[in-house]
């Protein structure tokens, strides 16, 4: 019988993609890319870009459309059956991934080509791909003695099963909590909307009432209107706990997964020359070094805590007169601000969600990239996925050529990872004799639609949303054609942001809001006093904001590094120390986000978390020239689109941006955008 994940010319079933078939077509596909390997080496003594990289190409290419449909699925529809079958595998990917990297034989035939790529007339993608596969043979140890690769691999191999296996405990910790609700009493002061999804998440698990959950929604829901003290701190406690050595499962407490991983990582920065693992993890990045990172985050720490202690004394002042609150806690703080935003400028994230339903916000955004960048997008509902909520879109080009499509999954639920991200199915790519259209997974966790009203976005959901639809455009806008530099593959982790934190700023802007914002039951727009509240409460709190981030980015860098930190008491330690520099906010002793600090622990951010606020000058700067120049102006629209989203990893990141900008960029933009600006 065809197996569904093997030979997939177009887009996955994934219906018939089930558990018992994942491991023996990956098996099939590793058979034969070692086959291939070795075939194409034995083959050729003179060796050329067509004769050893594009078979490789074709290979890595079917590999992916294998794998990509499982490892989301295993995100967003996970099972205990699936789960084991992905983690069955995650081995044997890195173990034919050490191989591979360390294949000494296929280096020195890259570095034939690399050596005559003149007379081979390689074009300028070319020679970028080239370079950064001999960079990553260097990075997975070929140059390494015989005892030392067997050990790197062996850390590889690690590595993909604790990360792993940190991940599978903050989802398992996440769904293992729930509190029902008998009296709707106790849920005075949240909004219709979420006492209306309480009621639907109790209803789905075949339970009366309402029913509190970790998913985000409902955790934010409650610590934000939730009346009730008592309640916001069980739900904080719980939330704060996940995974840890403070939560009620000791199964799945993190605590020495997370040692393991800093232990693992810094002893493989150590085989392959490097100081740390955060000097390891900045060779592929735009920044040089841990200092001159560590420079940039205490730049803005310098620059942004001195607003954000005066926030704080606002906050604790007003939560003490008005609330009552001479003690303020951690689960007050985000309801107390919600108070504080209300009596100061008279809005509420509730006030704005009803010119937020989904269809308005999908169609305003669409609107948005078709005028920026002369496309237009289309639903297909013929399209079979993995959930009933998701949605498939089309994307096609001024003369209706098909350029690109995307999977969109919207809504929280059960079994499906918190967050909000953006992954590939396959990447625009030159085959034998046809163009691969890139696809994309584009993932959110909104509230879902409940008592009959359509999904009512709050304002960062809509954020969100425009957010991950950057990523999504910088997938599948590129025009390269090379499957290591495609999209946002080779792209520099800590600029890979940059088209993501760019789109979040239209969704501060007049003329780009009204293209969505309107009323769901009245079609009214949003009327101009709303959108001068929202505009006044723009920089409520952003100093906060911004040194939380900043202490998640100091915390991240000083663990990795430091190659002596190995256990959760040292994490911890340097987490407190970080706080005492930076927070204003300390939370309680038996918090432990960093059991769920699924990002650097689990995720691609590892000595990388400052990506978001490096990024974050790159996009406000590029927006800036919008403001300069005229936010949906032709020629800038279109300089965006071919300078920074349809060049993918052909070239730096700072070419990019200087071939848009005109210049290096400048923090001033971000300051300006945050508040913050002098």
């Amino acid at each position: 019988m065809k197996s569904p994940l093997l030979n997939i010319k177009d887009l996955a079933d994934y219906p018939a993609i089930k558990p018992e078939l994942i491991e023996p077509a990956l098996d099939e596909l590793l058979k034969e890319g070692r086959a291939l390997t070795k075939k194409l080496l034995a083959e050729n003594t003179e060796y050329t870009w067509d004769n050893l990289i594009h078979p490789l190409e074709l290979s890595d290419n079917e590999f992916e459309r294998m794998w990509s449909p499982v490892s989301h699925m295993n995100g967003v529809v996970n099972t205990p059956e699936l789960r084991d079958a992905y983690t069955a595998c995650l081995p044997k990917l890195s173990e034919y991934s050490t191989e591979m990297g360390q294949n000494k034989e296929l280096f020195d035939a890259l570095q034939q080509i690399q050596d005559k790529q003149d007379a081979l007339g390689l074009d300028s993608a070319q020679r970028k791909s080239l370079e950064n596969s001999l960079k990553g043979f260097r990075l997975s140890g070929v140059d390494l003695p015989d005892d030392e690769k067997k050990r790197y691999g062996e850390i590889s191999t690690a590595l993909s099963t604790i990360t792993s296996k940190y991940s599978d405990n903050v989802l398992d910790a996440t769904n293992a909590w729930s509190k029902e609700i008998s009296d709707v009493s106790q849920l005075e002061g949240l909004p219709e909307t979420a006492i209306e999804q309480a009621a639907e998440a109790a209803k789905q698990r075949d339970l009366s009432g309402w029913l509190i959950t970790l998913d985000f929604p409902s955790y934010y829901a409650v610590m934000t209107y939730a009346n009730d003290r008592e309640l916001r701190e069980e739900v904080y406690r719980a939330y704060s706990t996940r995974a840890s050595d403070q939560g009620t499962d000791a199964k799945l407490d993190n605590s020495k997964n997370m040692g393991e991983i800093l232990k693992l990582r810094q002893e493989k920065a150590a085989l392959l020359g490097f100081d740390s693992y955060a000097n390891l993890s900045l060779d592929t990045k735009m920044a040089d070094s841990p200092e001159q990172v560590i420079g940039f985050l205490d730049e803005l720490a310098e620059k942004s805590l001195p607003f954000a202690k005066k926030e704080f004394k606002e906050l604790s002042e007003f939560a003490e007169s008005e609330l009552g609150f001479s003690d303020l806690q951690a689960w007050d703080t985000g309801y107390a601000s919600e108070k504080l935003k209300q009596e100061r400028y008279a809005i509420s994230d509730e006030d704005l969600k009803p010119y937020f339903a989904v269809d308005n916000v999908l169609n305003g955004l669409f609107e948005l990239v078709e005028k920026l960048y002369k496309v237009t997008i289309k639903q297909n509902d013929s399209v079979k996925s993995w959930h009933d909520d998701v949605r498939f879109f089309e994307i096609f080009d001024e003369s209706n050529n098909l350029k690109a499509r995307f999977y969109l999954d919207l809504y929280a639920r059960q079994h499906k990872r918190g967050g909000a991200w953006m992954a590939d199915f396959c990447s625009r790519f030159k085959m034998d004799n046809t163009l691969q259209t890139p696809v994309a997974f584009m993932t959110c966790n909104s509230a879902p639609p409940a008592g009959g009203k359509p999904a009512l976005f709050t304002h960062d959901e809509v954020i969100t949303l425009f957010h991950e639809f950057g990523h999504g455009l910088h997938h599948m806008m590129t025009k390269v054609e090379y499957l290591d530099i495609s999209g946002i593959s080779g792209v520099e982790w800590d600029a890979v942001e940059l088209p993501s934190q760019f789109m979040e700023n239209w969704c501060w802007q007049r003329e780009a809001l009204d293209m969505f914002a309107e009323h769901y039951e009245t079609g009214e727009k949003l009327p101009d006093d709303l959108f001068d509240k929202m505009q006044a409460a723009r920089h409520f709190q952003t100093a906060m904001g911004m040194v939380r981030q900043l202490e998640f980015s100091i915390f991240d860098m000083r663990i990795h590094g430091d190659p002596s930190i190995n256990s959760a008491e040292q994490i911890q330690a340097v987490l407190d120390k970080t706080r005492e520099h930076i927070a204003v906010i300390i939370p309680p002793k038996f918090n432990r986000f960093q059991h769920g600090f699924s990002h650097i622990f689990a995720g691609g951010y590892a000595a990388g978390y400052y990506s978001y606020k490096w990024a974050e000058v790159l996009s406000a700067d590029a927006f800036a020239r919008f403001e300069e120049e005229g936010l949906f102006n032709q020629v800038v629209g279109e300089a965006f689109l071919k300078e920074v989203l349809e060049v993918g990893g052909s070239r730096t990141a700072m070419e990019s941006f200087k071939a848009f900008r005109g210049r290096e960029p400048s923090v001033d933009a971000l300051l300006k955008h945050s508040g913050l600006a002098v």
